[in-house]
């Protein structure tokens, strides 16, 4: 048993206030803890904020400054985008204070089993599409944007506790321990928090660390990394591959073969009934399926949760069809990487919409994965840098001042039997506020030329 289980009169300190900080300190209240929170902004004393201190919360806002150290704290839970490299973690560090994330802290009071996805790609689909599998038997928390302390009061045994975890998550982890670690791929990113590649990926195997032969782990036979690593893991192994057949895969995982998943030599689910795009989505469907194997959820309830299963929104999102022109969202695409998925997930011809925030970068990455871009419309801070991977391969461009006016252009230049891909490849914070706002935009700008398409033409 963890020490820290009895927090009464515990002394903590909270690194960030946002989601997370904020439900870490009711939780930490309610467990009649002694709870400060500092965060480097001036918070807004808004209701929420002035309950918590009424109830006893110490705020030290503006600032994080490494004398706050010197009330003794017993452990620190931090936001898990805070570096560990600022001053106040250095010096904690230094003075071995544990330094923890909310999914540590809910690992050591969850009734629920916990099921725990993380992956550089597709987890949030993944998790979302177990959520939907397992129905009202989960209860869903984590980096898909529900702070785990806030719903952990409400696990049972017979739920369980479905968690998009993240590596700045597993990374503030010691004891976390979920009844299935899902894992599916590992890509380099984040290496600017994480400063490399295997620091990157040792983070990311934490969410097997403390697992033990009752429990599971499911991971991506296709990547070697995720092979290897597996041999050393305590759990019961359920691999899934898109590509290969082992006879490792044929004993342990899931497998495709002549258009079916297979599981222990018996088809379990037609390709077909996947309706979300790209080979991505076929990996993610395998992740969720091999949960539900060990879950032993009725294998016609599956299916008919993964026929009905849209994916998620902003994430190759289908927004509508109209007079043989199919339209998509990805505005979740907030990176190079993400909309060469997206890129990949199509055969059709595409009209192209992408652009945003200017973080540097040039754009020839997307170079080889632009064959079948017709046409694309560019705008944003990096419309011109875009344009110059465009212009090295000749597909035609034009420049736009904003979304609205590249969608409008977009649109009346998609033929029928045409794909319309937003993927904006950028940050949306040049001219949104998040990539949600980015993504509702565009799928407010194509319903109403759908609907006045007769004027506009």
């Amino acid at each position: 048993m963890n020490p820290e289980t009895d927090l009464e009169n515990k002394n903590i300190l909270i690194l960030g206030y946002a989601k997370s900080g904020q439900a870490a300190a009711n939780f930490f209240l309610a467990k009649g803890a002694q709870v400060t929170l500092s965060d480097n902004q001036v918070l807004d004393r808004d209701q929420t904020l002035e309950s918590l201190l009424e109830r006893g919360l110490v705020l030290v806002d503006g600032q994080q400054p490494v004398s706050l150290l010197e009330a003794g704290f017993d452990f620190i839970v931090k936001n898990p985008g805070i570096p560990y490299s600022i001053p106040i973690l250095q010096a904690a560090k230094a003075q071995s204070i544990p330094i923890y994330t909310d999914i540590e802290i809910a690992s050591w009071f969850s009734q629920a089993p916990m099921i725990a996805i993380t992956g550089s790609n597709g987890k949030t689909t993944t998790t979302a599409l177990i959520n939907e599998i397992l129905g009202e038997k989960a209860i869903l928390a984590g980096n898909i944007g529900i702070p785990i302390l806030s719903v952990v009061g409400e696990t049972q045994a017979d739920k369980r506790l479905v968690m998009e975890i993240s590596s700045f998550q597993l990374q503030g982890t010691s004891f976390f321990k979920p009844k299935i670690g899902v894992i599916t791929n590992i890509y380099p990113t984040h290496l600017d928090y994480h400063g490399s590649m295997e620091a990157y990926i040792a983070a990311k195997l934490k969410i097997a660390a403390n697992l033990d032969e009752q429990d599971f782990l499911v991971y991506n036979y296709d990547q070697e990394i995720l092979q290897e690593a597996a041999k050393s893991i305590k759990a019961i192994k359920l691999p899934f591959s898109r590509t290969q057949v082992t006879p490792e895969l044929v004993a342990e995982g899931l497998y495709l073969q002549d258009g079916q998943v297979i599981y222990h030599n018996q088809p379990i689910l037609s390709l077909d009934s996947i309706k979300i795009p790209g080979d991505h989505n076929i990996e993610n469907v395998l992740a969720a399926l091999a949960v539900a194997v060990i879950e032993k959820v009725d294998l016609p309830q599956v299916k008919a949760t993964i026929e009905a299963y849209k994916g998620m929104p902003h994430r190759i999102e289908h927004v509508a069809s109209f007079k043989g022109r199919e339209f998509y969202n990805d505005s979740k695409a907030t990176n190079m990487t993400a909309t060469i998925t997206a890129l990949a997930s199509f055969n059709q011809d595409l009209i192209y919409i992408g652009g945003g925030l200017d973080r540097g970068n040039e754009f020839d990455d997307l170079i080889p994965h632009l064959g079948h871009i017709k046409q694309a419309f560019l705008y944003g801070e990096t419309k011109e840098k875009m344009a110059k991977a465009f212009e090295k391969v000749d597909i035609p461009f034009v420049l736009a001042d904003n979304l609205r006016e590249a969608s409008h252009l977009a649109y009346q230049a998609t033929q029928a039997g045409q794909v319309l891909l937003f993927s904006p490849a950028c940050a949306s914070w040049d001219q949104f506020k998040s990539f949600e706002i980015r993504g509702d935009q565009f799928k407010d700008l194509i319903a109403q030329y759908i609907q006045d398409e007769p004027y506009i033409l």
